[in-house]
């Protein structure tokens, strides 16, 4: 298959650490064995749609600087060739990288009709090709979503919207694109609510719109279990931007909601690294308390730049982050329906097709050093040993009789004066664990 847009370039093959070409692996090895299973399979890349092929490298700033035959020209509409030429392009570029997976919104890869029924009609027409490309390469959809924040139908909301037809339009779109999803064999389907938040309380009742979103994301549980679809239904949480403050503002935000409207067990999170660094919290921390709360799902893998204070959306670099972040991972026993999506956009000033490319081989790379870096602590025991450790006093009798309700307060003060217990701190050892870590990667 061969879109011509990347010219005569060669499938991507590992070559090993000492290996200086651009267009190959280094440290991402798909067979590799780690930890009993294939590198690819605890990885499970995607590559994002809407970055890699949809985006036309603008900023608050400029406007187009990539040129890409499947744009529309300046005083045209994107019609269904247009289409069709992106498909290709991406199909070449997901068969040339080798990654199992793609993620998309419907947006991405179907021109706006100028009604619902038109939009709709399209989506299924690229759904047709998307299933012959995927019978032909192997590839696998990892998870659909809708697009319910970019058109200005969307303002002020989807779901959240004061103005109920809207709640209607997005739920239309919604259950379309689920449709789709299961059609194409998707393993997750996510719901991001972009715009689902305010930008001031003075026109914003913050007890109505989130009691609408609770009912909308139960009629979601709901269809999907009416039409059978396997899949795992995942929020994306993100604390601002586009909005003033959204209400999936982080993980335990998220789960508070699914909480309120008992989905606890129905709906699990795609944690994004650049969205976890807004919300002020770091990526493994939101990875850590998504799995102690039971509802980890999958995540996005790309970082803000540090100096921006903004979602810059960039490919990953830092494999110290990557070992942290894998670390959780595989300690919350891997991705079931989950993977590793790269929801990250080349810089403006990247115009060349293997720019593409490049981008995602050094995120892989990058993710593959450091999930290994992390298999090797969990093997070793290198943090859970010392952490087991210093949570060793719980294993107690009497201990235990506290965590299991045998114990009243009064009893548990009564037993302190008894005894004359004393606690005397013990370290931390947080500069010994950290040095552990660097040892690793």
């Amino acid at each position: 298959m061969s879109s011509g847009f990347f010219g005569d370039i060669k499938p991507i093959r590992y070559e090993g650490p000492e290996s200086e070409n651009p267009l190959a692996y280094r440290h991402y090895d798909a067979d590799e064995i780690v930890m009993g299973k294939r590198m690819a399979d605890h990885l499970r890349f995607a590559v994002a749609y809407w970055h890699s092929f949809t985006w036309p490298g603008g900023d608050p700033f400029g406007g187009q600087t990539f040129e890409r035959p499947w744009f529309a020209r300046p005083g045209e509409v994107e019609t269904m060739e247009h289409a069709k030429l992106k498909a290709d392009a991406a199909f070449e570029m997901f068969s040339l990288l080798g990654t199992p997976y793609f993620c998309f919104h419907d947006a991405d890869v179907r021109p706006e009709g100028t009604t619902f029924a038109e939009s709709a009609s399209r989506l299924d027409e690229i759904a047709d090709v998307f299933e012959a490309k995927m019978k032909e390469t192997g590839v696998k959809l990892l998870w659909g979503t809708a697009n319910l924040f970019s058109h200005r139908r969307f303002m002020a909301g989807a779901a959240t919207n004061p103005d109920p037809d809207v709640f209607a339009y997005a739920a239309a779109t919604v259950k379309k694109c689920i449709d789709v999803t299961k059609r194409l064999k998707g393993e997750n389907y996510v719901l991001w609510g972009g715009r689902e938040g305010y930008e001031t309380l003075l026109n914003t009742d913050i007890g109505r719109e989130t009691g609408q979103a609770g009912r909308f994301l139960s009629m979601v549980v709901d269809y999907k279990h009416r039409i059978g679809f396997k899949g795992t239904i995942l929020i994306e949480p993100k604390p601002q931007e586009p909005t003033k403050h959204q209400y999936d503002y982080d993980v335990a935000t998220v789960y508070g909601f699914l909480k309120r409207f008992g989905l606890e067990n129905e709906v699990k999170v795609n944690i994004e690294q650049g969205h976890a660094i807004l919300a002020g919290h770091t990526f493994e921390h939101e990875l850590a308390l998504a799995a102690a709360l039971g509802i980890f799902g999958s995540i996005d893998m790309n970082r803000n730049d540090y100096q921006s204070g903004w979602d810059t959306d960039q490919f990953p670099n830092n494999v110290p982050e990557m070992a942290l972040a894998y670390y959780q991972v595989l300690h919350a026993g891997g991705f079931k329906t989950g993977g590793t999506n790269f929801d990250a956009k080349l810089r403006r000033q990247s115009l060349d097709p293997q720019d593409l490319l490049i981008a995602h081989i050094g995120g892989m790379d990058c993710c593959a050093r450091g999930l290994k870096a992390a298999a090797r602590m969990i093997e070793d025991k290198a943090l859970s040993g010392p952490l087991e450790k210093r949570y060793a006093g719980w294993k107690s009798t009497e201990a235990q009789a506290i965590l299991s309700g045998k114990r009243t307060l009064e009893e548990v003060a009564e037993r302190v004066v008894r005894e004359k217990i004393e606690p005397q701190p013990k370290s931390g050892r947080q500069e010994h664990l950290e040095n552990i870590v660097n040892r690793y990667v």
